[in-house]
């Protein structure tokens, strides 16, 4: 009886946890969404719903694509409005994030992502854009250029990973991309991880800069923790890596204009590993290589970010 009794006890403590877990999680992303409500369009592509911001009203069309565990929202606090002087500018969800539909599990590769996001952001009027594509979305945004090469103007990977790496996957993707993982420790980490945490991660992605002041109240990392986005995010960080060896077979074929923008200081993507071989591949590609600076580049750098779609756009002909 003493072991029934406490199997018993596990089972109902079990599913007390169970069920505060997933009110918190209901209560929390609830909570977000009220807080930083849609500010774009919706389009409709296949069934697939995809949010898109736009901003700017004359010039050539630049698309900018969010990198990992993000929203549009990262772009649109500062690189975005500063573009938006001299292009128009189109910031989409990617699927799964901010208010865009998820693609369904496996099928959410970086090649798929293009594909949406380049007709989504077609139909709100970003015809033959240069596509900028930062961390994560450096890989679509490069994806979209192998893929698609006859719908954009030119490219500007921003410290985007483009090459092959050594380190494994680390450990919290480890444990949350697996099924098991996806089913019963992301819905503990997005209900019970506290805001302290977060926003001390937020930072450290800065460094060795600091966080711009308001910036993680604009970017809204309570959308981010949300159950579905963060299964999402999971998934893709496992399977990058072998979706990049897909393209770099390709790199040489690629006839655009390419300018790549990287800091010494990544320590999240690295220069050496990924920047400076993807452009020595890619016919005609240049990199500015700023010095010092870390991995959040279109925010502590963005003169030179917006610099070089000012160099695309030149060697592309639209200005």
């Amino acid at each position: 009886m003493t072991w029934l009794r406490l199997a018993a006890s596990v089972v109902v403590l079990a599913l007390i946890l169970g069920g505060a877990t997933w009110g918190l999680d209901i209560w929390r992303a609830r909570q977000a969404e009220a807080r930083y409500p849609p500010d774009g369009v919706f389009v409709d592509i296949d069934g697939q719903r995809v949010h898109v911001v736009t901003m700017g009203d004359h010039g050539p069309a630049v698309v900018l694509i969010h990198g990992a565990s993000g929203s549009a929202r990262d772009l649109t606090f500062d690189l975005a409005p500063e573009l938006a002087k001299r292009y128009r500018v189109f910031v989409p969800d990617r699927p799964g994030f901010g208010y865009s539909d998820p693609l369904p599990a496996g099928q959410d590769t970086i090649f798929n992502q293009a594909k949406l996001l380049q007709k989504a952001t077609l139909e709100v009027g970003a015809r033959n854009p240069i596509v900028l594509g930062h961390s994560y979305g450096g890989a679509v945004a490069i994806a979209w250029a192998v893929t698609l090469p006859d719908t954009l103007k030119g490219l500007v990977p921003v410290s985007a990973p483009s090459e092959m790496w050594d380190s494994g996957l680390p450990l919290l993707y480890k444990l949350t991309a697996p099924p098991l993982g996806q089913a019963l420790l992301v819905p503990l980490i997005s209900a019970w991880t506290p805001p302290a945490v977060i926003a001390a991660e937020v930072r450290d992605v800065f460094k060795p800069q600091q966080m711009p002041k308001g910036y993680i109240r604009w970017f809204g990392p309570g959308m981010t923790l949300r159950v579905t986005t963060m299964r999402v995010n999971a998934r893709e960080r496992a399977s990058l890596k072998s979706q990049i060896a897909q393209m770099i077979p390709k790199y040489p074929q690629l006839d655009l204009p390419v300018v790549s923008v990287h800091g010494t200081a990544d320590t999240i993507v690295s220069e050496k590993i990924h920047a400076i071989p993807f452009t020595k591949t890619v016919p005609g590609a240049t990199l500015i290589s700023l010095k010092g600076i870390g991995h959040m580049t279109p925010h502590v750098a963005t003169k030179q970010v917006v610099e070089a779609v000012n160099e695309v756009a030149k060697r592309a002909g639209l200005n």
